[in-house]
Order: structure tokens, then sequence, then C-alpha cells
């Protein structure tokens, strides 16, 4: 079904809003129709969210010891990044949560009736059936998967939402969902994280406009994991210790060339340069100014 046209589309995957799409690496995936986003569309769905999320969080060996272990899945989606999570959890000492935030169950539905072709939601089909009807499910003794439908904006509010150790931050492109990429949301994200409790935030992302934003909201950034053909991906923390590769001051004159290093803001996509203004901010942060030698 790769670069099918609409009439070319069964109408079941039509009304659904996806398609099954087969990527170069051979591993089936899937697509919304509406804005034409492939899920994980370089190596696959699990060995993605393997490299990007499961091992930059080196989640195994937090969860080999007592504990809690509070892993934040952002755009849930057709659940691959749980389930890459959930795979590498199953044996945990510490006590697992992993909460998925999404405006909709449809992605996760279909993954599930092509759990066949998808390959990988095969193993966790009951799991994923009980989540879908309950918005919970104990997966393993020492692991419970929970959904959170709505927008995430608000659903981060949420008083008894318990803070992440680990974010795996994936929605839709800020061209299809501005909303969750702005500066203004970034900058209630890190102020709800806050600083007592350590995290990771993975993105697929090396765009030079979130790098800035990212920044400019509050977080250290770094550099991510190489998957595939895509030289790097990006992290953040509150911690810049916790960067293996923080973006340093050479970094600058990348933004500084960009025609696409604003950071974004409002409701509207629109790429343009860095301003003086925000330039001058970024050239101020610590993480530019002292490198890897500003303590925690």
């Amino acid at each position: 079904l790769k670069n099918s046209s609409p009439s070319a589309i069964p109408h079941s995957m039509l009304e659904s809003g996806y398609e099954i799409v087969a990527l170069k690496s051979g591993v089936n995936s899937l697509r919304r129709l509406d804005n034409l986003e492939t899920f994980h569309p370089g190596i696959g769905p699990i060995a993605e969210a393997k490299i990007l999320h499961v091992d930059q969080h080196q989640l195994a060996r937090r969860a080999a010891r007592p504990g809690k272990l509070i892993v934040w899945d952002v755009g849930l989606g057709a659940g691959a990044n749980a389930i890459a999570a959930i795979e590498e959890l199953k044996h945990s000492i510490a006590d697992v949560e992993i909460h998925s935030f999404d405006q909709t169950k449809q992605a996760l539905q279909f993954a599930l009736e092509h759990a066949d072709t998808l390959d990988y939601p095969s193993a966790y089909s009951e799991a994923i059936s009980t989540l879908l009807r309950q918005h919970e499910v104990v997966v393993h003794p020492k692991l419970k998967w929970i959904l959170h439908l709505g927008d995430f904006r608000e659903q981060m509010l949420r008083g008894n939402l318990p803070n992440p150790h680990s974010v795996f931050y994936a929605p839709y492109s800020p061209s299809s969902n501005i909303e969750m990429w702005t500066l203004e949301h970034f900058e209630k994200l890190r102020t709800r994280l806050g600083d007592g409790t350590p995290y990771l935030m993975t993105n697929y992302t090396r765009s030079t406009i979130v790098r800035v934003t990212w920044l400019l909201a509050g977080f250290a950034v770094g550099i991510g994991s190489t998957i595939g053909e895509k030289e790097e991906t990006t992290i953040a923390s509150n911690r810049l210790s916790a960067l293996a590769l923080p973006l340093q001051k050479s970094w600058l004159e990348r933004v500084k060339i960009s025609h696409s290093s604003a950071p974004l803001r409002g409701s509207n996509y629109a790429i343009a340069p860095i301003s003086d203004d925000d330039f001058m901010s970024l050239q101020d942060l610590p993480q530019i100014r002292y490198h890897k030698t500003l303590a925690p």
C-alpha cells in the first residue's frame, strides 16, 4: 500500500483514517491519511522506539532497582513507543507506570485491528483491548499502562498525575499540530515538570526550530541518538549533566544562518530566521555560556 492513491486504499482503511505502508526497511507501519504523516518512517516502529526512547532513557537499568519509574508517552498514536518500553520493562523490579496521552484512540484501535500486518501489537493484543476499554491495564505484575484521553496541555496539569522520569515526546509534527510545539506550551511544560524529579525527554527531530524553542523554554538540550539514516535526534532534560552531547556555543552559528530558527509562537505555523532578541537570549543561557561545566 506504499504511496497508494486514495482509490487504491481499502474502504475500511479510508473510514478509519489510516493506512498500512511498507517502509524502506521492509517493516510495515501506518500513515494518517488527512496529514499524510507516517508513524516511525525510518527503520520501523519498534526499532525506532527502542533506539530513540528506550535505550536513551536506559529504562532497563533504571527499572532494575526498587522504587517508582514513571514514563510519560506523549502522543500514544499506534502504541509502538509504549509497547517497546513494556517489552523492555516486563521483568522490572521497580514499580512502573506508563502514562500515554492522546486526543483519540483511533490509531491504537487501527493498530489492534491490523496487528498481524504490523506485527508489534500482536503479543499485546489483550492488553491493548483492555486499555482501549478501561483506559488502564496491568500488563505485568510490576507494570501498569494508563491512557489519558484529551488535550495534553490540559492533561499534564492534573494534580494527581505523577511527575515523570522519562518523557517520550511524539505528537504529530509542528506543521500539522502547532499547539504542541510552541514556546508558550513548552514553557508551561518545563514549569510543570519542575526541577525536583530528574528526567529525560526525547524526540525524533533534529530541527533547529525545535531545539531553539526547547532551549528558550528552559530545558537543557542535546544531540540524541542516530537512527538509521538520520544522523541526529534531540534529547532534553532539567539536568545539563544528564546529557552526553549538550548543544554548545558553536551550534549558534547554525542558528544564526538558518532561515528557520525562530521559536514557534502563537497558532500559525510560520518559519523565519531568529530575531536579535531571541538570539541574545540563547547566548545568555548557562548551557551555552558554560557548556558541560555547569553543575546540575
